[in-house]
């Protein structure tokens, strides 16, 4: 069995036209929501094996944030470059590279790939994930180069807009 979490960034800055792309900060808007699912996380009692997170400043701080949420050891997020400004392909290229003894994921990333990611194993497409957003599945294997080939099911959907301040 192997649980896979997929988070979309949070809510970044657009107000520095100066700063790269990958540069650009999270807002306060998106640390709250952020902190919102992280608090959920922690009501279900989820447990991480590992974090993988783009290198992009938007992605790395939503992985603290709900890494700080969950108890995960913020100095053990494994940090990315395949992930920034890459295909669903290459994302999945990423997972299968995880250590076969890890058996839960939680992957940070950006749109639109991260939706194209999480629409290949959910039954009901979504348009978007929605910033600081996540999907859970689950896979029947044991191996997590085996994704696509595996029975799955969608375990759960977090969005902020769902949660009560």
């Amino acid at each position: 069995m192997k649980i896979l979490y997929i988070v979309r960034h949070a809510k970044s800055s657009w107000d520095f036209p100066e700063l790269a792309d990958i540069d650009r900060p999270v807002i306060e808007k998106g640390i709250n929501s952020t902190k919102k699912i992280a608090k959920e996380l922690n009501q279900k009692n989820i447990v991480v094996d590992h974090i993988i997170s783009s290198h992009a400043k938007r992605a790395r701080e939503t992985a603290k944030i709900i890494a700080a949420g969950i108890n995960y050891p913020i100095e053990k997020i494994e940090i990315n470059k395949h992930i920034y400004e890459h295909s669903d392909d290459d994302i999945l290229e990423v997972i299968s590279g995880v250590d076969n003894d890890m058996i839960s994921l939680m992957i940070f990333g950006h749109n639109p790939t991260f939706t194209q990611l999480a629409n290949r194993f959910l039954d009901e497409q979504i348009e978007l994930l929605p910033t600081s957003g996540l999907v859970s599945f689950s896979f029947e294997t044991n191996s997590w180069g085996e994704l696509l080939k595996a029975k799955h099911k969608t375990n759960f959907m977090l969005f902020p807009k769902q949660l009560n301040d």
